[in-house]
């Protein structure tokens, strides 16, 4: 099973969100052709309602730690409720940020 399809189901399973993306970025980023390393998450769920940005992020990685510590290099999260979604940023995700190129800038 790819990597993307792990963190869709694991994320599907402990936060039953509304609208859910896995976007594997790894192509835009100075890795071998085919990697799963470089992932981009936009989440929307009910669970987030009252929650700070930093305990939303903690509990996805909470969520993902086995992927986290051996297959991800770079998880970008979008979380958010039911209302920001829905007011704010449905049509207006955040774009990741260009590849630096680690070590070799």
């Amino acid at each position: 099973m790819n990597i993307a399809i792990q963190i869709e189901e694991k994320l599907l399973s402990a936060f039953a969100p509304t609208h859910l993306d896995v976007v594997n970025e790894s192509h835009q980023h100075n890795v071998p052709p085919g990697s799963e390393s470089h992932f981009k998450v936009v989440i929307v769920s009910n669970n987030f309602e009252g929650e700070r940005l930093i305990k939303r992020h903690r509990a996805i990685n909470k969520v993902l730690e086995t992927e986290l510590s051996e297959h991800i290099h770079a998880l970008a999260l979008h979380t958010y409720t039911e209302k920001e979604w829905h007011n704010y940023y449905a049509d207006n995700t955040p774009l990741s940020p260009k590849c630096l190129g680690g070590s070799k800038r």
